[in-house]
């Protein structure tokens, strides 16, 4: 705030200097007053002069005569050069008295019209934020400041989110909605804060509002990630796979949000196959794509036999529930995985078999790939993208007859 008070100060002193330069003038008209005065007196004294002159003899009439003719032109002359402007009392005083009350109106003004919360705001938001907290704190400032910023709105709400404040985030989406109207985006945002501060629980208002993103939007991301999650909360393991299904095929293939959604498939898949679909309360309601109902038949030739098994320096060193994941990817195309398998250590070792099947995505399939390469891979969190050990590719073209060997004993550099 110093760069500001210095600006404002600078300012106040130019607008002073405007005012008191005819007070400053006032010296400069006394002077020319005091000569004039003086003239006069030389002029007078120049005619007594002349007068004693005339009477004494020394001078004739016509002498007499030029000699006052001549001193009252100099007089003339005098005055013209150096004739004061009239400044009464009042007008003298009226720069002093402005020149008090400007400081006094200029703050009072400000305060009422000035827009100081806003350059104070500018200020504190141009240093970097040391925490979340903080981060919070400055958007609040900045949405009461500034009630009718959608924006301001959009990013406290998305910030709460991030702080794992769902209520709070619930309430900012509210209000914007208030603000601009029931737009998908701020809809599918609130029904995510929603369901979260709802203790993950579904309701028919959630539902409402996810039918009318999907009728504007039926590839609004935030609202098919959220049913996919609150269905596979509830058990309802079908539904969950038809939504990510959904938002993956709506996806760059590049995408890094990508790979965690197919690896969310996958698991909705084995606990489908584990525990069937039934949903253990109430669930999202969502109807799936022709494309994303149930596995087409499996093509013989996309079917690949894989054997796994753990490499002799890791036998005995490793967790028998830590993850494995056994996968297929295309040679050339894009990373995701044409087909996985999630397994333990403690099903080592094991023989099986990829296809169709096990795609997470019917358009991503084994069957679309002439030429695959086979890895496995394990990891102790359950992430195949952060495992600690894996297998070395293995390149095969389709059709593969004979079971493919994969040993897993090469260590994921960090």
């Amino acid at each position: 705030m110093i760069g500001f008070y210095l600006a404002a100060l600078s300012m106040l002193l130019i607008a002073l200097l405007i005012f008191l330069l005819p007070v400053l003038r006032v010296r400069k008209y006394q002077a020319e007053e005091d000569r004039t005065a003086l003239n006069v007196a030389l002029y007078q004294e120049s005619l007594d002069e002349l007068d004693s002159q005339f009477t004494a003899g020394a001078l004739s009439a016509e002498q007499l005569a030029q000699g006052k003719a001549e001193a009252a032109r100099v007089l003339l002359q005098d005055t013209e050069t150096g004739t004061p402007k009239s400044i009464g009392g009042f007008g003298k005083a009226l720069p002093l008295i402005a020149a008090l009350l400007i400081p006094i109106a200029g703050f009072g003004l400000y305060q009422h019209w000035g827009a100081y919360d806003n350059v104070k705001l500018a200020m504190d938001m141009a240093e970097p934020p040391e925490s979340m907290a903080e981060v919070i704190e400055r958007l609040q400032k900045v949405v009461a400041v500034q009630p009718k910023s959608l924006d301001a709105l959009f990013m406290l709400g998305r910030t709460y989110m991030n702080a794992e404040q769902p209520r709070e985030a619930a309430r900012t989406f509210n209000a914007a909605i208030e603000l601009a109207g029931r737009q998908p985006e701020l809809l599918s945002q609130w029904a995510q804060a929603e369901y979260f501060a709802n203790g993950k629980r579904w309701n028919d208002d959630l539902q409402a509002a996810v039918n009318e993103v999907l009728q504007d939007n039926p590839d609004e991301p935030t609202v098919l990630g959220l049913i996919g999650i609150a269905a596979f909360e509830s058990g309802d393991f079908q539904t969950s796979i038809n939504a990510w299904s959904r938002l993956v095929a709506s996806l760059n293939t590049e995408d890094p949000s990508v790979e965690p959604i197919m690896m969310g498939i996958q698991q909705a898949r084995q606990a489908l196959d584990q525990q069937g679909s039934t949903p253990r309360g109430p669930t999202p309601e969502f109807k799936a794509d022709s494309a994303n109902q149930a596995v087409q038949a499996v093509n013989p030739e996309s079917k690949v036999t894989v054997q796994v098994s753990l490499g002799s320096k890791l036998q005995g060193t490793l967790a028998a529930d830590d993850s494995v994941f056994v996968f297929a990817r295309a040679q050339q195309g894009p990373p995701m995985p044409l087909a996985v398998k999630r397994l333990t250590v403690a099903d080592l070792p094991v023989t099986l078999e990829l296809s169709d099947a096990d795609a997470m995505l019917d358009n991503m399939k084994l069957s679309s790939f002439p030429k695959i390469a086979l890895q496995a891979r394990i990891s102790k969190q359950g992430n195949p993208t952060e495992g600690e050990w894996e297998s070395v590719p293995q390149p095969e073209e389709l059709p593969v007859t004979a079971p493919v060997q994969l040993v897993i004993d090469q260590a994921i550099e960090p």
